[in-house]
């Protein structure tokens, strides 16, 4: 069979080499369309019970990944000059692009008792202009008697100060996001310049788009390299240009397959995906190894260059292809798992390695058919000395040596074995930086002031339409703040921020701004402080702190949720912290 499908390529060589040129120009207009992936990666499976309670939480909560967080140490931040530096900065990353809202000390605001209106309003701290010191000092004096910003906006134990970015969710999930990051960067770039002070940025959406942007250029990086890598080793062993250049044009039909075939899944290019390319280098390349070398040996032992390529297919053909089908098998079985990511990257594969068979084995003796003899330097290689003394050395210790060989085969074994069961399994948000790398060192300096960024949502149901409504809801959320102080003794953790903080907020401002009275209402004084939190009468909030506190309850008033920051403690650590 073989035999004849060797005579079959190379009678009609020349068909095929049209059809193979023409399916590669169709795989690579399918290419050039190909996209970065700019969401999570989906490595749990879509019918797992808290992958649909994520979903639920974004349906009616929102996306929880989409603040980026800028930090600085400052003992004297609250000087004239350096205030004025970071209002300023404030203002300037509010009119970036896709920057939907700024929180941070310039922006912070006071509840104060409108009892004319039967009202809280929300009065800016700082005013946009700060003439002298004074002003200044008796502002900060306020923000600080304000207990609901300490450890969120800022740590008094370090002087630590933190800026709270909300991005649009659209623009932080396509390519624009790199060029917003860009921006802020460049703004905090300057501000760090001007003054002096070093910023650290960190959140989600930075480290997405850092990671994604270096996927894209490694990727190309490690495709190029391995391409050189391939074209030094086929040089220094066949020592034929044009054996080289034939082998090359093997892999890089196969990589544009692969990549055409990933956008003909409706795939994009992710974390794993990413690696397909080279993959298909690191397959193709001994694809074309054995078929030429298999044809140089046949053509040494018979001059007769059409026999040599029908032996080159008959007896390499059947070889590479149960080589290609373990290959692909071993990485296909991927695509059998539950996550989208591994099934995406296991047919991806599977499917390309086969592909890179089929290139192969037409292009290989049909090319190689067209192409002159080969010179007597280009079979120099089988007469190697150094070449033979290795495998005739090898051939020496596997029949002389058996015993010791499997004796070291055992030992290496069971060495393996014990090194699988001290095998855990650790993965974190950023296991993909280095610990020398700005964006986890940035991180680090949240977790040790802010005790982290890492978004974690709590989220309560009362099973009952309006449960969360009026009197009967205080008692609730007295449970929950008991929770909230629960996670906020934690280590890893920050104060949760929910309907609770606000409350205890509303009545600190109802009792004329005591920081004494910044806890729950009771029953008592419940009532009054509902009262004035209450919306106004044509059904829209009279302050930005009203919507805030609406925004922690679903419009049923029946879920509500914590939000809190906690740091990057991997998956063996979190299940016990949950």
């Amino acid at each position: 069979m073989w035999k004849s499908l060797a005579k079959f390529v190379l009678k009609n060589k020349v068909l095929l080499l049209v059809l193979l040129t023409l399916t590669t120009a169709v795989m690579g207009f399918f290419a050039s369309k190909i996209k970065l992936s700019y969401e999570f990666a989906r490595a749990i499976p879509t019918d797992n019970p808290k992958y649909k309670d994520y979903q639920d939480f974004k349906a009616t909560f929102g996306d929880d990944g989409n603040t980026m967080v800028i930090g600085t140490v400052q003992k004297d931040l609250f000087t004239l000059k350096n205030f004025e530096a970071y209002c300023k900065l404030n203002n300037d990353i509010k009119k970036v692009r896709a920057v939907e809202d700024v929180l941070s000390v310039p922006g912070a605001i006071n509840l104060q008792k409108d009892s004319l209106g039967e009202r809280l309003q929300a009065v800016r701290i700082f005013p946009d202009s700060l003439g002298t010191q004074t002003e200044l000092d008796s502002a900060a004096s306020t923000f600080h008697n304000l207990p609901f910003y300490r450890d969120l906006m800022y740590n008094p134990a370090t002087n630590a100060y933190m800026m709270a970015v909300r991005l649009n969710r659209e623009i932080i999930n396509s390519k624009e996001r790199t060029v917003v990051i860009q921006n802020i960067r460049q703004l905090t770039d300057a501000y760090a310049t001007a003054t002096g002070t070093p910023v650290h940025l960190s959140g989600l959406p930075l480290i997405r788009t850092v990671v994604s942007d270096r996927i894209q250029s490694e990727m190309k990086i490690f495709l190029i390299g391995s391409l050189l890598l391939s074209v030094l080793i086929l040089l220094v062993f066949f020592r034929s240009v044009s054996t080289t250049l034939l082998s090359m044009a093997v892999v890089i039909i196969g990589v544009v397959w692969s990549v055409g075939i990933m956008q003909l899944m409706g795939y994009q290019i992710s974390l794993l995906t990413a690696l397909i390319p080279s993959l298909v280098v690191v397959i193709g390349i001994p694809n074309c190894i054995y078929f030429i070398n298999k044809y140089h040996t046949s053509y040494l032992q018979s001059g007769d260059k059409e026999q040599s390529l029908i032996d080159m297919v008959s007896k390499m053909g059947v070889v590479t292809l149960f080589c290609n089908i373990t290959a692909a098998i071993g990485f296909a079985v991927f695509a059998l798992t539950r996550s989208a990511i591994l099934k995406e990257f296991g047919a991806v594969a599977g499917i390309s390695i086969m592909l890179i068979f089929v290139v192969s084995f037409i292009l290989l003796p049909a090319v190689l058919s067209l192409l002159p003899v080969p010179k007597e330097k280009e079979l120099k290689y089988l007469h190697s000395k150094w070449v033979h003394a290795v495998l005739a050395k090898l051939e020496y210790w596997v029949f002389n040596y058996k015993k010791q060989i499997l004796g070291i085969t055992a030992v290496l074994l069971v060495i393996s074995g014990l090194g699988i069961m001290r095998l855990q399994t650790l993965a974190r948000i950023v296991d993909d930086l280095p610990k020398e790398d700005i964006i986890y060192k940035d991180l680090k300096f949240f977790e040790s002031n802010f005790k982290g960024v890492m978004p974690l949502e709590i989220v309560l149901d009362s099973k009952k339409r309006r449960g969360l409504s009026g009197m009967r809801a205080l008692n609730v959320y007295s449970k929950l703040d008991s929770l909230a102080q629960f996670i906020a003794e934690q280590p890893n953790m920050r104060r949760p921020l929910g309907v609770g903080e606000g409350l205890k907020f509303a009545k600190q401002g109802f009792y004329e701004g005591d920081s004494f009275n910044y806890a729950l209402p009771n029953s008592f004084d419940g009532a009054f402080v509902g009262e004035y939190l209450r919306p106004s009468k044509d059904g829209q909030a009279d302050n930005n702190f009203s919507r805030m506190l609406r925004s922690f309850v679903d419009t049923a008033s029946q879920r509500t949720r914590l939000s809190v920051s906690m740091a990057d403690v991997g998956t063996q650590q979190l299940p016990r912290i949950l």
